[in-house]
């Protein structure tokens, strides 16, 4: 019995340690999000020659709507380029594309990945630019994009992420997705900057120097999640990624669990991946140079995602407070009461994360199809081997422009 107490002690510390950590952190930078990000002092100069680039595979349905709509930024009309990169389009698409003033690149590979295209595109369009804007083949620009990205720029910063927000809420789940989308622009984005921190980049609304980006691309070799192995990169050198919460992007929302379930499945998959390459680096830039932005990047990379954490964390509440009132199971040593508080400040990390505008009936009522996405998520732990060893195309439908 005593060695099943200990086990089980030990066991019990190493989850409070995980979650209760991870609460206190979501806590932190959520608490952070509900002050206002230091003010840029930009000076007006000439306009930057953007590369707007979009990268698309098999995205037929909305590829043309999307590049249309790139081309109508409140910016001077020669001061930036819209590139599509077309991965396996069809030829009528490609027809479509040829007639509009835009750049058009065709890739084609054995394995298609996201960087692969993006390297091949920057070889082909040449140097011609100052900074490179990526999208996502689904991503819409509201009409000020540009020139907000222009002004960050010429506060002196050379990596910018911009605000992604849904463009649909038509389904619940597309509700949970947009929800989501925002807690993590909230915690990853605009609370880190109040505190210092550098922005989590999304791999969409991203904008860089173009001479920096073009060698940094030059060595990354992601099958998914790109933008990780990008800012893991950029973090261990020392580089600061800025967050324009007013310069909005508009990305289609996740409408189906199966979709949902893809998706979530490449981003887990990716996380972890990352963690096990960069763990050590990231102890030792932290305790030898210092570099809490690359070691808090790191962190992020074993983090449990929101559903995830929220999810678990009530299990765990729910369950000792269920062997506390009638189980009375004696190798389950810790109080309910902590979990307790870690299951409030998880709540209260997303209520200060989460917009006004989403606390409607509409919202109440997607709520219910948040079981649903917990055990789509937790299932999907279990499904993650090879998964970032092959690209995983989430299909789009068509935008609304």
């Amino acid at each position: 019995m005593e060695v099943l107490k200990t086990i089980g002690f030990v066991l019990e510390s190493l989850l409070l340690l995980y979650f209760g950590f991870a609460a206190l952190y979501i806590f932190v930078f959520a608490f952070a999000g509900l002050f206002p990000a230091r003010k840029r002092n930009p000076k007006l100069d000439k306009p930057h020659r953007f590369a707007v680039l979009i990268p698309g595979y098999k995205e037929d349905n909305v590829i043309v709507e999307v590049a249309e709509h790139a081309l109508r930024q409140n910016y001077p009309r020669d001061s930036f380029e819209v590139v599509i990169i077309a991965d396996s389009f069809q030829a009528k698409t490609l027809n479509a594309l040829k007639e509009l003033p835009i750049r058009l690149v065709e890739v084609s590979f054995e394995k298609s990945t996201k960087s692969k295209a993006m390297k091949k595109s920057l070889v082909t369009i040449g140097n011609g630019y100052d900074i490179a804007l990526v999208l996502e083949a689904d991503i819409l620009m509201e009409r000020d994009f540009l020139t907000i990205m222009y002004l960050a720029f010429n506060s002196g910063f050379r990596i910018v992420q911009g605000h992604r927000i849904a463009k649909n809420q038509n389904t619940p789940m597309a509700i949970l997705d947009a929800i989501s989308e925002e807690i993590n622009n909230h915690i990853f984005r605009k609370g880190h900057r109040v505190l210092g921190l550098s922005s989590a980049l999304i791999g969409s609304g991203m904008a860089f120097d173009y001479t920096f980006f073009k060698e940094m691309m030059a060595n990354v070799n992601a099958v998914g999640g790109f933008d990780k192995e990008l800012e893991l990169k950029l973090l261990r050198d020392g580089n600061t990624i800025e967050y324009l919460n007013d310069a909005y992007v508009l990305d289609e929302k996740v409408q189906k669990s199966e979709v949902f379930a893809n998706q979530r499945k490449r981003w887990l998959s990716a996380q972890f991946v990352y963690f096990r390459r960069y763990v050590l680096s990231g102890l030792k830039e932290l305790f030898l140079r210092g570099n809490v932005d690359f070691a808090d990047k790191v962190y992020q990379m074993v983090s449990p995602p929101r559903v995830l954490l929220l999810g678990l964390v009530m299990g765990f509440t729910m369950l000792y407070t269920l062997v506390e009132s009638y189980l009375k199971l004696e190798w389950l040593q810790v109080s309910p009461t902590i979990w307790y508080g870690i299951a409030g400040i998880t709540v209260l990390a997303f209520l200060f994360a989460t917009p006004t505008k989403f606390y409607r009936v509409a919202t109440f009522k997607a709520m219910a199809t948040l079981p649903s996405a917990f055990f789509t998520m937790f299932l999907s732990l279990f499904k993650l081997k090879g998964a970032n060893k092959k690209f995983i195309h989430t299909q789009h439908g068509t935008p609304n422009s």
